[in-house]
């Protein structure tokens, strides 16, 4: 690889150690954005041009990202091609600024998004959101000259990757429920992703459907980052909460056997036993 002159600084401040799967989703994340980017700039085909991680310094994680044109793809043999000039850069920190603003706001979506796109601005701000005091940064450098430069806090990443779950429900909101805004609280968690349309190791109770709790089958992805935001991404206790959601019923011969999650409306404090 030749040595290029533009490179993007990422500076990960957390208070906490970041989850394994979160670190890495970042960079899968920023890297997606940017692929995407690059070919709907230059009328290319997505991959043109990626990320490599070029350095990553100790204190806070603060990483260098190197983009290059990779013609023909490297495991066909082509040859890397630095991007010389910042401006691809500018352009890019540019758009997943003005992205990241507008997720910040009271209800805020993105422009037409994919499913693809939803999932990779998730990535992008989860190790944040689901810190007590963090904050992410990006920033172009051209030999030693700032070009250009943002930071959110795990407050706006909070907000942020609720209203990307939202969004991300309203796009696969398909499925017809059998049963619509019901009272939904967990008897187990885990904290383990599940796998879409399996059960999970969870337990729910959902008293107006049925006297026992019954495993919960995710209908969507985002359906379960809903969920997941409020078990893992909170300081709050998920057991003091209800859920506000829309199911199906599975069932064998005349017996309930799981709940199948499709939409999570709202989150409820529940009030404290006296």
């Amino acid at each position: 690889m030749e040595s290029i002159k533009s490179r993007l600084v990422l500076t990960i401040d957390t208070r906490k150690p970041i989850e394994l799967r979160e670190f890495v989703g970042l960079f899968v994340g920023l890297g997606n954005q940017f692929e995407l980017h690059y070919a709907r700039e230059h009328g290319v085909v997505r991959g043109t041009a990626k990320f490599y991680v070029q350095e990553i310094r100790k204190g806070s994680i603060i990483a260098e990202l190197t983009p290059y044109i990779v013609p023909g793809g490297v495991l066909a043999g082509g040859a890397l091609a630095g991007i010389k000039h910042a401006n691809d850069l500018i352009s890019f920190v540019k758009n997943v600024r003005s992205g990241i603003s507008s997720l910040t706001k009271p209800k805020g979506r993105l422009a037409n998004p994919t499913k693809g796109e939803l999932s990779d601005y998730l990535k992008t701000v989860r190790s944040v959101a689901h810190d007590s005091n963090g904050s992410l940064s990006l920033a172009v450098y051209e030999d030693d000259d700032r070009r250009i430069a943002f930071e959110f806090d795990t407050q706006q990443a909070r907000m942020a990757e609720a209203n990307l779950i939202e969004q991300g429900l309203e796009l696969e909101r398909t499925d017809q429920a059998d049963y619509e805004r019901m009272l939904m609280v967990f008897t187990r968690t885990n904290v383990e992703h599940a796998t879409t349309g399996k059960r999970s190791g969870e337990l729910v109770e959902i008293e107006a459907l049925h006297k026992k709790p019954l495993p919960i089958v995710y209908a969507s992805k985002l359906a379960e980052e809903r969920i997941r935001h409020e078990i893992a991404g909170t300081d709050e206790n998920v057991y003091k909460k209800a859920f506000d959601v829309d199911v199906n019923v599975e069932m064998r011969g005349d017996m309930p056997i799981a709940y199948r999650l499709v939409a999570v409306h709202n989150v409820i404090d529940l009030p404290e036993e006296e």
